[in-house]
This record gives structure tokens, C-alpha cells and sequence, in this order.
């Protein structure tokens, strides 16, 4: 069950009837994960006979939801109680590509 971050993050630069109040300044966060042999493995097949790879979108869904949450903190820790703009990027990264990194960035207000 994913957790959920009790600050309010969204990708839209204002939420419409909620003024922003103050401006907190910029966050960002990352969440850097290693894929094992396993899932390099049944990617490698998956992308030689085709079709999804759950094994890459569950470290995937992971990551987004550890840098999410790891923003809210940074939010937390300069008092704001949004973050507004939020951009996730994704990256692979190590030897040959082998950790997958998400990076969130946004601007930390209070509303």
C-alpha cells in the first residue's frame, strides 16, 4: 500500500481558489534504486520477445514514491505546507545503466 505524503504536491503552478501565501523557495529529492540480475534478466527477454516489464515498473513505482515522499520532508523543513510545480525525472544511472534514479523538484509554499 503506497504512504501518502501529508503535504500537498502537484504538478500545476497555483491551485485554483487556494492563493499561495508565501513562497518557501525551491525543494527537490531523489530516489535512487538498484535493479538486481533477475529483473535485468527478464527485461533483457521481455525485450527481445516484447510486452511490459512489471519487475522494472514496480522499482519504478517505488522510486517516484520514495522521492515523493522524500520531498514532502524537504517541504516540511522550511514550513511549507505544498509543493507546487512539481517535476519528475527520470534517469538511468551506475554501470551500465543498472540503478534507476527519480528526481523531484518544486516550489515549497505555504497556502
Amino acid at each position: 500500500m503506497a504512504r501518502e505524503p501529508d503535504i500537498l504536491i502537484v504538478t500545476t503552478d497555483f491551485l485554483e481558489g487556494r492563493p499561495v501565501r508565501q513562497h518557501m523557495g525551491m525543494v527537490s529529492a531523489q530516489a535512487i534504486l538498484g535493479a538486481n540480475v533477475v529483473l535485468d534478466l527478464m527485461a533483457a527477454l521481455r525485450d527481445f520477445f516484447g510486452g511490459r516489464s512489471k519487475g522494472y515498473e514496480r522499482v519504478l513505482a517505488r522510486a517516484r514514491e520514495d522521492a515523493l515522499l522524500a520531498l514532502a520532508e524537504e517541504a516540511k523543513k522550511v514550513g511549507a505546507n505544498a509543493v507546487l510545480g512539481v517535476d519528475l525525472d527520470y534517469h538511468a544511472i551506475g554501470p551500465n545503466g543498472s540503478m534507476l534514479m527519480v528526481a523531484v523538484n518544486g516550489s515549497a509554499v505555504v497556502i
